[in-house]
């Protein structure tokens, strides 16, 4: 078996607490392992000192050029006054390695999520997306993916496709109907006509927000990537068609206290939803070998999810029509 099929088989506590003591600190023994998938990331206690998080970057998913543009662009958030948990610089470096394991550490942030569907709330939350959107416009990723139909719809179902998970009487209509409902995305976006782009979050839902002291903290840039304002913006909203239709007044209403937003962008929420149901069964299909994820996901596995994925899928492409 390759190695980096079991990337984090060798990450035992021994292993983490050298790590983090091979920069100069001295760890008290105490670790708690914190909710993550794609990375493994801790809460590591220290002595005389706060604890700290430990994020250990899953092998060959990004270059060290990516990771570095990630922590730039946290630092630079963080300049500018918004409240982002960023890495901490330690030698004058961000990302460290340590027996073969890129790793960097966090300062610990304490909150709660944001009350989904409250104004004051969502207000407040438009706001400040929309200062993390004039600095992300202030400079460009090189290395950070492009949000693309191709990349976050088309490549992931040939994934599924490709893959042993569909049970063979819903493989021909899922190819069908993934096909047409990624049409319909393409003639959305096209609809829409060209997008202004920029450096986003990426991953901006509530759970990578912690609400404290009446303000939002933003966690876990580990997707940012390049992409149209909405991308941050529509996975806040929850609800029944009105409800959205309210929300999306709210935080318009917060955003454009600082920044304009294209009211345009706002046709794309349900298209961007396809994607992002398409990207999340390949990425737990190109995961499945790291023992996290059958254990996570067990059911993804069986029949009646893909019976379920199917009918969501015709759900979208029958929204997409109407729209």
């Amino acid at each position: 078996m390759h190695p980096t099929e079991t990337p984090f088989a060798d990450l035992d506590p021994e292993r983490l607490l050298d790590a983090v003591e091979s920069l100069g600190l001295r760890c008290d023994g105490r670790i708690l392992a914190l909710n993550s998938y794609e990375n493994r990331v801790f809460r590591i206690g220290l002595e005389d000192a706060a604890p700290l998080v430990a994020k250990f970057y899953r092998p060959g998913r990004w270059s060290d050029a990516a990771i570095g543009e990630e922590h730039a662009f946290s630092a630079e958030l963080a300049a500018a006054g918004l409240s982002v948990v960023a890495p901490l610089s330690i030698a004058d470096r961000t990302l460290h390695v340590h027996g073969g394991h890129r790793f960097a550490l966090f300062p610990l942030q304490g909150g709660r999520a944001p009350e989904a569907g409250d104004r004051d709330v969502l207000r407040r939350l438009g706001q400040d997306l929309a200062r993390l959107h004039a600095v992300g416009a202030r400079g460009r990723f090189r290395h950070r993916p492009l949000l693309s139909i191709e990349a976050f719809g088309r490549e992931p179902l040939a994934c599924l496709l490709a893959g042993r998970w569909i049970p063979p009487e819903l493989r021909e209509n899922l190819r069908r109907v993934g096909g047409a409902l990624l049409d319909a995305v393409e003639r959305a976006f096209a609809a829409v006509g060209p997008l202004a782009t920029l450096r986003l979050h990426g991953d901006c839902h509530l759970g990578n927000l912690l609400w404290r002291d009446e303000r939002p903290h933003f966690v876990d840039f580990d997707d940012c990537l390049t992409g149209p304002a909405v991308q941050d913006l529509w996975m806040l909203l929850s609800g029944d068609e009105d409800d959205q239709r309210e929300q999306r007044e709210w935080l318009s209403e917060g955003y454009e206290t600082f920044r304009d937003l294209d009211p345009s962008e706002w046709r794309l929420v349900e298209p961007l939803r396809a994607l992002r149901l398409l990207h999340f069964n390949a990425w737990v299909a190109r995961r499945w070998h790291d023992p996290a994820f059958p254990q996570a996901f067990p059911w993804f596995g069986e029949p009646r999810h893909w019976e379920s994925l199917l009918g969501q899928l015709q759900e979208q492409w029958a929204v997409l029509r109407e729209a």
